[in-house]
C-alpha cells in the first residue's frame, strides 16, 4: 500500500465518514472518552456483551485491524489509513471494552502477529479483532514484578505431549470479563532465570483457573489475580519455542509501551487548547483569575505539549521500521514521570474541592480520582527505574547493571 496517494487517502475518508454516519450513534460531548475509575473497571456481563456486539460491527464494516496484515483478518493498510479512521471516529460512539480490550489490540495481538503460528493467527486474530475473544497479559507475580524473569508459575510436560500449569498471576487488568491470558511460564527450572521461560495461551474458563477481582482504593476492581492448578493447555497454544519465552517478553514489552497511556488523548491530536480539563476545573472552583492557578494550567500545557511531541516522535520511529525498538521506554518514562505531577497540579487548583464533594457529583471526584491514579504509569508494564536501566543500556549502550543471578540456575537462586 506504500503507492497510496493524498486523493488515496482523501477518498479513504470520505468511505470512512460515510460509514460512520450510517453505522454508528454521534457520541455526546460531555460523556467520557472512555471509562474511568470504579466504572472501568466493574463492567458488567450485560455491558461487555453490548460492546462486543459494537466492536463486531465496526469489524463487519472493514474498519478492525486496519494496518494489520490481510491474510490473519486485517485490512493490510497503512498507518495513515488507521489515523484517518481514529481521526472521524472520535465523534461516534466506538466499543470499549476497557483496559482488557486494550491489551488485546494493543499488545497481545501485535505479540501474537510476530510470534504465533500461522494456524494459530489465522484462528485468534480475526476474533480478537470482532471483540469474540478479549486478552490479557498474565504477567506478574507476587513474587515477580519489575524482575519479570523471575517468574516461577510452572508448566510441565506431559507424555502426551500436552502442557500443565499451576501457579498463579497477579495485577492482571480486566481477567474477570475476558476469555484468554497470555500466559508467561516457567518451563524449566535447571537453566538462567531468562531462559528457560515459554508462552502459552490460555482459557480462562479452563479447568483450574481461579480468578478474583482485587478490590482498589478508588472502589474499583480492575486488577484481578489468577491461580492455576493443574490446567492443561494443549501445544498449539504455545507461543514461541520452547524456552525462548524471553524473546516473546521483549517483545511484548516493546508493544506495551508503545501503547501509552489509555486515558491519553490519542497521539496526534494536537494539545493546541490550554489544558481544557484544568481550565474548566478553575473555572468551576472560581479560580480562573487567579496568578497561581494560571501559572499551574501553563506547566500542565507544557507537560501536554513535550508528552505530545514526544509520542509522535517515538510511534513515527515505530512506524519506520528502522528505530531500536526500545524507544517506547521513553513515551513510558514520560508518563510516569509527568502524569504525577499533572495529577498534582488538577488537585491543588481544585483545593477543597478536590477532596471532598458530594457522592452523586463524578465530575468532581475526577479530579481526585485522577490524582489516586497519577502514579499508575510509574510502576505498572515497568517501573521508572526499569524504563531507565533499559534506556541506559539498550539505547545508550552504557554498562549493565551488576547482576548476581544471570548465570545460576533457576532453582538455585533464593526466592521470597
Amino acid at each position: 500500500m506504500s503507492g497510496q496517494t493524498a486523493d488515496d487517502l482523501e477518498a479513504y475518508r470520505r468511505e470512512v465518514r460515510a460509514w460512520l454516519a450510517a453505522n454508528l450513534d454521534p457520541r455526546d460531548d460531555d460523556a467520557p472518552a472512555r471509562l474511568r475509575g470504579g466504572d472501568a473497571a466493574n463492567l458488567s456481563p450485560e455491558r461487555v456483551a453490548q460492546q462486543r456486539d459494537l466492536q463486531r460491527r465496526v469489524h463487519e464494516g472493514g474498519y478492525t485491524g486496519i494496518t494489520w496484515p490481510a491474510e490473519f483478518g486485517g485490512q493490510g493498510l497503512t498507518p495513515a489509513h488507521e489515523e484517518i479512521f481514529a481521526q472521524e471516529s472520535r465523534g461516534y460512539v466506538v466499543a470499549d471494552l476497557g483496559i482488557a480490550g486494550l491489551t488485546t489490540t494493543r499488545v497481545c495481538g501485535p505479540t501474537i502477529l510476530a510470534h504465533g503460528t500461522d494456524e494459530f493467527r489465522r484462528t485468534h486474530i480475526p476474533r480478537m479483532l470482532s471483540g469474540e475473544e478479549i486478552w490479557v497479559q498474565l504477567f506478574s507475580e507476587p513474587g515477580a514484578g519489575s524482575d519479570l524473569a523471575g517468574v516461577s508459575t510452572r508448566a510441565t510436560r506431559t507424555d502426551a505431549g500436552d502442557w500443565v500449569l499451576n501457579g498463579s498471576k497477579v495485577w492482571t487488568s480486566g481477567a474477570y470479563y475476558a476469555d484468554y491470558g497470555l500466559c508467561l511460564a516457567r518451563t524449566d527450572p535447571t537453566v538462567p532465570k531468562h531462559r528457560g521461560l515459554t508462552w502459552f495461551g490460555v482459557p480462562l474458563t479452563s479447568d483450574g483457573v481461579t480468578i478474583r477481582p482485587i478490590r482498589e482504593i478508588n472502589g474499583s476492581s480492575e486488577f484481578c489475580e489468577e491461580f492455576f492448578d493443574d490446567v492443561v493447555v494443549s501445544d498449539a497454544n504455545r507461543i514461541g519455542a520452547v524456552g525462548d519465552g524471553w524473546t516473546v517478553a521483549r517483545t511484548m514489552m516493546v508493544f506495551e509501551r508503545l501503547g501509552g497511556d489509555p486515558d491519553e488523548s490519542p497521539r496526534h491530536s494536537g494539545a493546541r487548547e490550554l489544558a481544557p480539563d484544568l481550565v474548566a476545573l478553575a473555572r468551576r472552583v472560581g479560580r480562573q483569575d487567579d496568578p497561581v492557578t494560571r501559572q499551574l494550567i501553563a506547566r500542565a500545557h507544557v507537560i501536554d505539549l513535550v508528552k505530545e511531541q514526544l509520542d509522535a516522535y517515538v510511534a513515527a520511529q515505530a512506524e519506520s521500521g528502522t528505530a531500536n525498538p526500545n524507544l517506547g521506554s521513553y513515551s513510558k518514562l514520560a508518563a510516569g514521570t509527568l502524569n504525577p505531577v499533572r495529577a498534582s497540579i488538577g488537585l491543588e487548583i481544585a483545593a477543597a474541592a478536590g477532596v471532598a464533594w458530594h457522592p452523586e457529583d463524578t465530575e468532581a471526584s475526577t479530579t481526585a480520582l485522577n490524582y489516586l491514579n497519577g502514579r499508575i504509569l510509574a510502576i505498572a508494564g515497568g517501573t521508572n527505574e526499569m524504563q531507565r536501566n533499559g534506556i541506559s543500556e539498550r539505547i545508550l549502550g552504557l554498562p549493565r547493571e551488576p547482576a548476581h543471578d544471570l548465570d545460576r540456575p533457576f532453582n538455585e537462586l533464593r526466592h521470597n
